[in-house]
């Protein structure tokens, strides 16, 4: 069991990276974790069989460095993402964090999905602004956008751009997804029978905790970079017809959802308010 470390106050939360090759972004990643999170926060990490050689030597550095709240295991076979993200939910006795090891995540961020998480107790996930993750993408809406100079400072200025206002989501966004332990709970893990080795997962639990009276939303205070289909992705696996197949299997009314969500654009109001923060302080995003 993942040890929950000091909170600060607030409920504790635990970092879960899932991990298939892409050494240099691991490493990347991992330095972002370790460079943001104090020395009491949980993290596993959990390398899913990788064949890649520099993923071991990564990982053999992390462990060398790292705080003792760290842990670090390993698949025997390749089980994919959605068994290896179980494992590390279910290490966890508190929230989760599940984040990709191709991300770039910036100062304050663990924290603030904290906060968000622990504002409203429906609050089931939260999601954090990002460079490339579909209705969570800035600048543009829906768009693989590239990632900006310098994250750090683009987080800084979406941190003070206004209050937060977490509205809501049809479907979190799985490169950062922040998961409240009481959403497990009432949910469940993942469904690796019906998803096998990933895509489409996180939308089925997105609707499942939603069917059971909570919300996915945005944490609208908060930025992560995200490189995208650098570690599960060279599998082969993407977002394809069977993977909606899937997920519409369970939840036919999730296509016409997503799509009234994005035609309608909630967040426009406050994605511009944040792009003219940005444009303000001299800020590039790209």
């Amino acid at each position: 069991m993942i040890p929950p470390g000091s909170s600060n106050g607030r409920t504790p939360i635990s970092v879960v990276i899932p991990v298939f090759n892409a050494a240099e972004e691991l490493d990347c990643c991992l330095q972002s974790v370790n460079s943001t999170t104090s020395d009491s926060t949980g993290v596993l990490v959990i390398n899913d069989a990788s064949t890649d050689p520099a993923v071991t030597r990564v990982l053999q550095k992390w462990q060398a460095i790292a705080s003792e709240h760290w842990q670090f295991q390993a698949n025997q076979v390749n089980r994919g993402f959605v068994t290896t993200a179980n494992i590390g939910m279910r290490a966890c006795a508190h929230d989760v964090v599940l984040l990709n090891s191709d991300t770039v995540v910036t100062p304050g961020w663990i924290q603030g999905l904290q906060r968000c998480l622990a504002s409203d107790p429906s609050i089931a996930t939260a999601t954090p602004w990002t460079n490339n993750g579909e209705i969570t993408s800035l600048p543009n809406f829906c768009q693989a956008n590239a990632v900006p100079g310098d994250v750090d400072l683009v987080a800084a200025v979406i941190a003070s751009a206004g209050a937060a206002l977490y509205p809501e989501l049809p479907t979190a966004v799985g490169f950062c997804m922040a998961i409240s332990r009481h959403a497990i709970d009432r949910a469940g893990l993942f469904d690796q029978d019906l998803f096998g080795r990933g895509y489409g997962e996180e939308n089925d639990f997105s609707r499942r905790v939603v069917l059971s009276g909570m919300r996915n939303v945005l944490c609208d205070d908060v930025y992560v970079a995200h490189l995208g289909a650098r570690s599960f992705g060279p599998t082969g696996l993407g977002p394809d017809k069977a993977s909606m197949e899937r997920v519409l299997s369970r939840h036919p009314e999730y296509l016409e959802l997503v799509q009234v969500f994005i035609a309608a654009d909630p967040l426009k109001p406050r994605r511009e308010e944040i792009l003219r923060a940005l444009e303000r302080a001299g800020v590039a995003l790209g």
